[in-house]
């Protein structure tokens, strides 16, 4: 795949500034006639080529849009907050397995502290940007506020909830789906009744028990492959 550059709109010619002209010329040292792939805010793509570089900006001369490679799958994670550089590696996986939405889960036996993963956002919002660019998509997932399980279980829809010793159920392909992971403690006996109260489907992955993080990377993978296109 060709670097890729974020950009504010497609239009027959653009100028780039800024972080993304410091990576793209002064980091990956893209040169006059090189081909390159845009993304812009609205999730359009297209083709481009450098067609001149100045000192603090360079001009694209734009070409044929690139078709969307979004999944036709809509999947909302919803992760149990754990330990940060894990939570961190599961935002960028997700995106890369195409998730449209991400909820950071506070559960009854999540081990942070509130204060810990406060202010995150903007960081959070980073993360998955830069997954974004690297795998070719061109739509940054909607990364929530913290929220309860027992909000974010209420809500309508079809969720798949994962836990190692719970009866799988069966299930009908949707466009739309939330999938919950809980942290390394699992999930209480009072969130596994919540979820049946709310009509929740189980599913497992496996004989083996999963770390948190490695639950939802594989969890996505397998239901955007059931459903989707992985």
């Amino acid at each position: 795949m060709r670097h890729r550059i974020y950009i504010d709109a497609i239009q027959p010619t653009v100028t780039v500034s800024g972080d993304e002209f410091h990576h793209s010329i002064r980091v990956v040292r893209l040169r006059e006639g090189e081909a390159v792939e845009v993304f812009d805010r609205t999730g359009k793509m297209a083709h481009a080529i450098v067609e001149s570089i100045a000192r603090d900006q360079a001009v694209l001369k734009i070409g044929d849009e690139i078709a969307s490679r979004e999944s036709s799958l809509n999947i909302t994670l919803a992760m149990a907050i754990i330990q940060m550089e894990k939570f961190e590696l599961v935002l960028q996986k997700a995106t890369e397995l195409g998730v449209r939405a991400i909820i950071p889960l506070v559960t009854d036996r999540i081990e942070l502290r509130a204060e810990r993963y406060a202010g995150k956002h903007e960081r959070w919002e980073r993360i998955l940007f830069e997954a974004v660019k690297q795998s070719g998509r061109s739509v940054v997932p909607a990364i929530e506020s913290p929220a309860s399980f027992d909000d974010v279980i209420a809500l309508g829809g079809l969720k798949i909830v994962f836990d190692a010793d719970a009866s799988p159920s069966t299930v009908e392909p949707r466009d739309r789906v939330t999938l919950f992971i809980g942290p390394e403690g699992g999930w209480s006996e009072r969130e596994l009744a919540l979820a049946r109260d709310h009509g929740a489907h189980f599913q497992r992955l496996g004989p083996r028990r999963l770390r948190a993080e490695t639950a939802a990377i594989v969890a996505t993978a397998v239901i955007a492959a059931r459903f989707a296109d992985l």
